[in-house]
């Protein structure tokens, strides 16, 4: 049995070749004492590379009587010398198996060494050795002093501070979203950015501060952040590549919102938020088959979901199968009974249908599942005011504004509605407080502007209109914003200045129908027919057709579930299998479908029988008691919400804090 031998770290190769070979194939009788090294061998070369310290089992106490690897004390020749070996572990005390176990830099010493004969090693080996192995040495003392590992105690005495704990990130993250809505953006970003340094995998923070950038409209900004947070996680959040894809949807890229969304969806197939985002991007492209298959999908992995079925009832609602679409808004309300967007759109629905009471109904569902959702106060004030009802759509809006104080959609509403019935002047108080609310709400300098422009004030529904255009030009409201100026430089006699402003509305929005049909318009008024019909031809050749049909359905539902044969009867789809007309279920619609949509999301049962009758519903009752409002003093609500909406009502504990005012 051979044992071969390695060379200390600071060993001079031998001119003789014989004496290589001596020194790798010595006897079974010698006891070497070295350090491990480990040998990188060729065939005619020789190189060492320092071997990382590990534990082993040592079979004899005298292996631990090893000294501790230095270029001082190793060399050549003591390693073959038995006798030198055995007084070196004589000399060796008890405290030696501590030093091996410690872990230090090897000595680097460049000056000469003795060779075997006890002559100094320097001129011997020749001044090209020396160079070489003064470079090799000083190689491998700067690569130990980058590597950690040969000092331990370097590491601990220069470590990082200790990360907070993460609830400390759970408390930031809410304190950032809370600033946000008070609009003191400038700190919301500084909580976040000290988030992402203590805790740069959390994805949290990257998706708050991208929407806070993206509110600022600082595009480029949040664009950066997204792309720091998706390489900060390694590709592996769902909620960053679907908040980057919406972002890049708003823009207008929409090959890149492609990949991102299909990236999401590739990090978590089950995040129904990049199926449904990824779905209505191609609804907005016209691309309704991949729409309904991307919908599918999202049904397929992450089960039932109240969005993805109320999309695809509007979707039915759009293509005029009613009854299809009443199926699929019950779906999405017994997902989510508290799901207030469903009862809306439901409510929506039975409103183009003319079902008024169906409608009142729903938005009365809607408001008891989201009691201060401002959508749904809004709509149904709305919808009350079409109707006729202006005291009571009146009383909604105020209802929404007193619980939502700092939304200016519901001012903005109300000061149309006070416009139309009311005093100009009343309405210019509340188009004022929406604009101190959001100055960067485009609706609500464009609903101002058309007011001023309907009282004669020219002048200032241009400076409004200016207004809503410079902050941001590239919008549907900017669109909407630049016809209705075409209309006022029309009516006012500058017909250069209104087709230059019809113009630069289609290059946003080229599917505008009402902006095509008035550039036409005028000029048939200026008695160039020639150039309307042009105009006409234009719109018809460039719009984009979206077609649908039934044939999705039967593999839809097999895809959500085959063994659905109730749903298949309910739709109609067997009919091709028999010659008979199959009857529709007893329980899922009856012969009026007006009554359908009062079947309750947890019984089954109808708990709106008779729709003439009414449902029961008293409004003032209901606010008094669920929302503590007065319905008496709605508008000494209103008065004082004009004097303090800049600033929330704060608790006792946190009344001596101040606060800056957004």
């Amino acid at each position: 049995m051979k044992i071969i031998q390695f060379y200390p770290l600071k060993a001079k190769r031998s001119k003789d070749k014989k004496e290589r070979m001596r020194i790798f194939s010595s006897s079974s009788s010698a006891k070497p004492n070295f350090p491990l090294f480990s040998p990188c061998q060729t065939p005619n070369k020789f190189t060492f590379k320092t071997l990382l310290p590990f534990k082993t089992l040592l079979p004899s106490p005298s292996l631990l009587s090893l000294p501790p690897c230095s270029s001082k004390n190793s060399s050549s020749s003591p390693v073959l010398d038995q006798e030198a070996g055995q007084q070196d572990s004589l000399e060796v005390n008890q405290d030696t198996f501590k030093k091996v176990l410690v872990v230090r830099r090897p000595v680097m010493d460049a000056s000469g060494e003795e060779d075997d004969d006890g002559s100094e090693v320097g001129e011997a080996e020749g001044n090209d050795d020396v160079l070489k192995s003064s470079a090799i040495d000083a190689g491998l003392e700067e690569f130990a002093k980058k590597m950690p590992i040969f000092e331990p105690e370097r590491v601990e005495a220069g470590g990082a501070q200790e990360k907070p704990l993460t609830v400390n990130l759970d408390l930031a993250l809410y304190k950032a979203r809370v600033l946000a809505r008070k609009y003191r953006y400038e700190e919301a970003e500084k909580i976040l950015e000290k988030c992402i340094y203590y805790w740069p995998e959390d994805g949290r923070s990257y998706v708050t501060l991208g929407k806070i950038l993206s509110k600022q409209s600082k595009k480029a900004e949040a664009r950066a952040v997204y792309e720091r947070g998706c390489q900060a996680t390694q590709g592996e959040n769902p909620y960053i590549w679907q908040c980057w894809a919406v972002l890049e949807n708003k823009i207008g890229n929409i090959r890149r919102a492609r990949e991102l969304f299909d990236a999401a969806t590739v990090a978590d197939k089950r995040h129904i938020a990049a199926w449904h985002g990824w779905a209505v991007l191609e609804l907005k492209q016209g691309n309704v088959k991949k729409a309904r298959h991307l919908l599918a999908k999202g049904l397929k992995f992450c089960g039932g979901n109240e969005y993805i079925y109320q999309t695809l009832a509007l979707l039915e609602a759009k293509a005029n199968r009613y009854e299809q679409a009443r199926y699929l808004f019950r779906q999405a309300t017994k997902c989510n009974p508290k799901s207030c967007a469903s009862w809306l759109a439901w409510a929506q629905l039975e409103v183009q249908q003319e079902n008024n009471r169906a409608a009142r109904l729903l938005f009365e569902k809607a408001v008891q599942a989201s009691h201060k959702n401002r959508f749904a106060w809004h709509v149904w004030g709305v919808f009350e005011a079409n109707k006729g009802n202006i005291d009571k759509g009146r009383k909604l809006l105020k209802i929404g504004h007193a619980l939502n104080p700092r939304d200016p959609v519901l001012l903005q509403s109300l000061a149309l509605l006070e416009y139309k019935h009311s005093t100009a002047n009343l309405a210019r108080v509340l188009f004022r407080r929406a604009s101190e609310l959001d100055p960067r709400h485009q609706p609500v300098w464009i609903a101002w502007g058309w007011m001023e422009w309907k009282e004669g004030n020219i002048s200032t529904a241009r400076d409004l209109y200016q207004r809503a255009l410079s902050i941001d030009s590239t919008t549907e409201s900017a669109a909407r914003c630049l016809q209705a100026w075409g209309v006022l430089e029309q009516r006012a006699g500058n017909l250069s200045a209104a087709r230059r402003l019809f113009r630069s509305s289609l290059n946003i929005n080229s599917q505008s129908y009402i902006t095509w049909m008035t550039w036409a318009a005028l000029e048939e008024d200026q008695g160039n027919a020639v150039r309307a019909e042009e105009i006409r031809n234009l719109y018809f050749q460039q719009r984009t057709e979206v077609v649908d049909d039934a044939s999705w359905v039967m593999g839809f539902f097999d895809v959500i579930d085959p063994a659905l044969d109730s749903i298949k009867r309910l739709l109609n789809l067997d009919q091709g299998l028999s010659n008979k007309p199959q009857e529709p279920l007893k329980d899922a619609a009856n012969e009026n479908g007006a009554q359908e949509p009062f079947v309750s999301p947890h019984s089954g049962q109808n708990d709106g029988t008779d729709i003439r009758n009414g449902s029961g519903f008293d409004l003032d009752a209901f606010i008094k008691d669920t929302l503590s409002l007065d319905p008496s003093k709605l508008d000494i609500v209103m008065e004082n919400s004009g004097k303090f909406s800049p600033k929330r009502i704060t608790s006792p504990k946190r009344m001596g804090r101040s606060h800056k005012r957004p």
